[in-house]
């Protein structure tokens, strides 16, 4: 849900496909599955609500403050087309949905992480998209968010958006600012103390400030 309530999402050129992407790790590999709606499996979504959790008790990343039950969990991830990354050897064979991909696997393994990908505006800013990362601890350092933003940009497109526009990269956030950076966004503006974040001394609140990031798909 956005500040302009429920948007429709501009028309698809087609369905997702399940994409493979290389990591810099021996032998393993990134698969994306694209979900519509909440299809996804009831632990996958339980998993990554957690992992949401504990992010939003950190105060650090994200703009909303917890705590917030499952179900808006659900809607706010799993409300429109979400992307959901597993990692699997490179020679194990691409399976054909999310759930037999994590069959027999720990999630804190196998599961590494997700995105939502939505309209930013109503109507007829509509075709401008917006999305959110979501990587566990356990995956981090191995490129997936890279990976998973590599992917956001074939993804997106396909779903009829002609850009992307990220309204709050907040500059202590160092990993994502480098991440869109690498993928060719601009920096297009600046909102001085947009967060009211916990990176103080001993998890204090201070006021940060937060990068405006676009990147055209045309």
């Amino acid at each position: 849900m956005s500040a302009y309530g429920a948007i429709a999402a501009p028309e698809s050129k087609g369905p997702l496909e399940i994409r493979s992407w290389p990591l810099p790790v021996n032998g393993l590999v990134l698969i994306t599955y694209p979900i519509t709606g909440a299809d996804a499996p009831k632990e996958v979504i339980e998993y990554l609500y957690d992992v949401f959790a504990t992010e939003l008790e950190g105060g650090r990343t994200y703009p909303q403050e917890g705590p917030l039950s499952l179900e808006g969990f659900t809607s706010y991830f799993f409300g429109s087309t979400t992307i959901v990354g597993v990692v699997q050897s490179a020679e194990e064979e691409v399976k054909k949905t999310i759930g037999e991909a994590l069959a027999g696997k720990k999630l804190e393994d196998a599961l590494a992480g997700c995105y939502y990908i939505k309209p930013n505006y109503p109507g007829r800013s509509s075709h401008v998209s917006f999305t959110r990362f979501l990587v566990p601890p356990t995956q981090r350092g191995r490129k997936i968010g890279l990976n998973l933003g590599r992917s956001y940009l074939l993804y997106a497109p396909e779903l009829g958006y002609r850009g992307s526009v990220f309204n709050l990269v907040y500059k202590n956030n160092a990993a994502s600012i480098a991440i869109w950076d690498q993928l060719g966004f601009q920096r297009v503006g600046e909102i001085p103390n947009a967060g009211r974040l916990r990176t103080g001394p001993n998890g204090s609140e201070e006021y940060v400030d937060a990068i405006i990031v676009y990147k055209s798909f045309v």
